[in-house]
């Protein structure tokens, strides 16, 4: 036991770093220190954080190209981001248990539909945009949800490489969206899996809210079609807000009779292409324990396979969010589920 509650505490002092960094920057306001010194220090260390993001990027996509063969491949970017979340913040830990669990040796490297993930034109890893890191310094959050789209932007500018993001909270999927878009040059058709809409305008106030990310994207033109399944915790707002986006909500207590539909969908006509992001609590919590926000009566895993298997389409880039690593089985049963996740996107993406 001592080891987990050593990791425990760990956890605890990282996630209190950004908070730190928040009341560092109020006090040296307090204290009369000049903007332009605080500015000039926050832009070092973002301009550092993203060259590595860029640089790693650079090596991974000559690597890719050097080896000849990949049309699209998809590579790993980690946004450990939790302080956006309405209830626990356990997502920031996520991104290195799901790698841990992709690599463990448990089960071999091929997906279900004959990937070969060892194979660095169908998967690589650029690492993680070091959020916590940078909050550190006092950066707020419309600032760093521009170094996590510029972070994505970097990847998209190395083909074939598209982005498999790696949560992180909900709130990432905005900035996320937003470079997918931005870099395509139009908007995608998106296929999101939640227990939850995460359609409210502004939840408790908070514009970036993982509970109002799917707001922003549509308010920015950054999508089409917006499909949200395994809705099962939604309100008057989250039905309005659907309505007035135009958001096609598949809720579980019909998915019996949609079924057949979303395990036929052919998305992207006509659009820049198609963006999956999947929600880990969209899954029951039988298949998925390790979330936040605990929702009963959800999808099987394989009904979750199924419809991202049979789904028709060019796949620009996905994300696995809401995993809480604090929340999880002690022989990490929902690490596996998000990194079986993580490799059956990767057969999609890649090709």
């Amino acid at each position: 036991m001592g080891g987990y509650t050593s990791l425990f505490l760990n956890l605890v002092d990282m996630l209190n770093i950004g908070r730190r960094g928040i009341h560092f920057l109020q006090k040296l306001n307090a204290e009369n220190v000049p903007l332009e010194l605080i500015e000039k220090g926050q832009k070092r260390v973002i301009d550092a954080s993203l060259t590595l993001i860029r640089e790693r990027a650079k090596l991974k996509g000559e690597l890719v190209r050097a080896l000849g063969g990949a049309v699209a491949s998809a590579s790993l970017l980690g946004i450990p981001l939790g302080h956006n979340s309405s209830f626990l913040q356990g997502p920031a830990f996520a991104p290195p248990r799901i790698r841990e669990a992709i690599w463990c040796g448990s089960t071999n490297s091929t997906t279900e539909e004959g990937q070969e993930i060892n194979d660095p034109r169908v998967l690589t890893d650029v690492g993680d945009v070091p959020v916590q890191e940078i909050r550190d310094c006092g950066v707020d959050d419309d600032k760093l949800m521009n170094i996590i789209s510029e972070s994505v932007k970097l990847v998209m500018e190395e083909p074939p490489l598209r982005p498999l993001v790696l949560g992180g909270d909900h709130s990432i999927s905005f900035p996320v969206v937003r470079a997918v878009s931005e870099k395509l040059g139009g908007p995608v058709d998106i296929l999101h899996l939640d227990a939850h809409p995460d359609i409210y305008h502004a939840f408790e106030g908070n514009k970036y809210s993982h509970a109002s990310s799917f707001a922003r994207i549509m308010e920015g033109g950054y999508a089409r079609r917006l499909l949200q399944v395994g809705i099962r915790s939604i309100n008057k707002e989250g039905r309005e807000q659907g309505k007035r986006f135009g958001v096609e909500q598949y809720e579980m207590r019909t998915f019996s009779r949609d079924r057949s539909f979303l395990e036929n969908l052919k998305l992207g006509e006509g659009v820049k292409g198609v963006y999956i992001s999947i929600d880990l609590d969209s899954l029951d919590p039988a298949f998925a324990p390790g979330v936040s926000h605990i929702e009963p009566g959800g999808l099987s895993f394989r009904d979750v396979l199924n419809i991202v298997h049979n789904l028709r389409g060019d796949i620009v880039a996905a994300d696995v969010v809401e995993f809480n690593p604090q929340r999880d089985t002690v022989d990490g049963m929902t690490a596996m589920v998000a990194a079986k996740l993580v490799r059956e996107l990767t057969a999609k993406i890649s090709k």
